[in-house]
């Protein structure tokens, strides 16, 4: 497995992720648990050392998978985890909650469902609009003093949003949905990223599973699947897409390869020739502008939905 450095900064990953959020959040019922443990060491075997979760899934039942599959592998992989929600009382009202206490809140259970002492890479999972994004990475930056957290993530953040928490704590790396149908971060985000020295760690490369070529035009899904309320995923846009598939599937045929791995496989390429979804797939790259090489250079960067 190759690795990536993310951006300027020390944290070294495998190329590919591994993003845990289906594994008990979003794509219908929950995986059991022992399958989701052993999926996970199955990962580590394969040579996937980066894994994402975050209190949201679940929430909560997701860190704790990740934790009891990795903690006897700890000190050699990297986990990323993402605070800036609030849940209600019975857990089904998440609101926006990005406010100092809050954060400090999230991260101590955190690192107890992850059954760790450090998060290796925590993300903002989504921008609070009434907390100025310098609170929170001032809050982050604490935290890493303080040996609870090693490197500070966002994710879906806008360029002027990344500047501005760059300028008061080094983002290591943003997270943000990528891939062949979704490439708004090539207009302002990947160049940002190359300018700051921060890495790029694209969640859903694969499409939520469409561009593996296995989605077909007749696909449903149930109401604890979050794709039944994706418009690319409606009725009329899977038939639409089917093209796009049948294209896929003839150039993996042509490189010998399965339409999800020579997805991935550009993904990784995306923005770091030379360097490193939540979804199930991600990838990463280390946020250094790439040279031209081929459509890894035009559609270039990686990793977890």
């Amino acid at each position: 497995m190759h690795k990536r450095t993310l951006g300027n900064s020390s944290l070294e990953v495998s190329a590919l992720g591994l993003g845990c959020m289906g594994l008990s959040h979003g794509y219908g019922p929950a995986t059991d648990t022992q399958q989701a443990i052993s999926l996970i060491r199955s990962a580590v075997d394969l040579g996937v050392t980066f894994f994402d979760t975050a209190e949201f899934y679940g929430p909560y039942l997701n860190e704790q998978v990740v934790g009891e599959a990795l903690a006897p592998v700890r000190d050699q992989i990297v986990i990323a985890t993402k605070f800036g929600f609030a849940f209600g009382a019975d857990n089904t009202k998440q609101t926006l909650d990005s406010r100092p206490e809050r954060i400090r809140l999230a991260v101590e259970g955190s690192l107890r469902r992850l059954k760790t002492d450090y998060i290796d890479l925590l993300y903002q999972h989504r921008v609070d609009p009434n907390v100025p994004i310098e609170d929170v990475a001032g809050v982050v930056k604490d935290l890493i003093g303080e040996g609870k957290v090693k490197h500070f993530g966002l994710s879906e953040a806008s360029a002027q949003t990344i500047r501005r928490a760059h300028a008061v704590r080094q983002v290591t790396a943003l997270q943000s949905e990528y891939s062949l149908w979704w490439r708004e971060p090539e207009k302002e985000i990947l160049p940002t990223l190359w300018e700051l020295g921060i890495g790029f760690v694209p969640f859903s490369p694969l499409g939520k599973g469409f561009l593996t070529g296995t989605v077909s035009a007749e696909a449903t899904y149930g109401s604890d699947d979050f794709r039944s309320i994706v418009p690319r995923f409606s009725q009329s846009a899977l038939q639409a897409n089917q093209g796009l598939v049948v294209l896929i599937r003839q150039i993996a045929a042509q490189k010998q390869a399965t339409p999800g791995a020579d997805r991935a496989g550009l993904a990784t390429g995306a923005g770091t020739v030379d360097c490193a979804d939540s979804g199930n797939d991600q990838t990463a790259s280390s946020g250094r502008k790439p040279r031209r090489r081929g459509h890894h250079a035009r559609c270039g960067r990686p990793q977890s939905d």
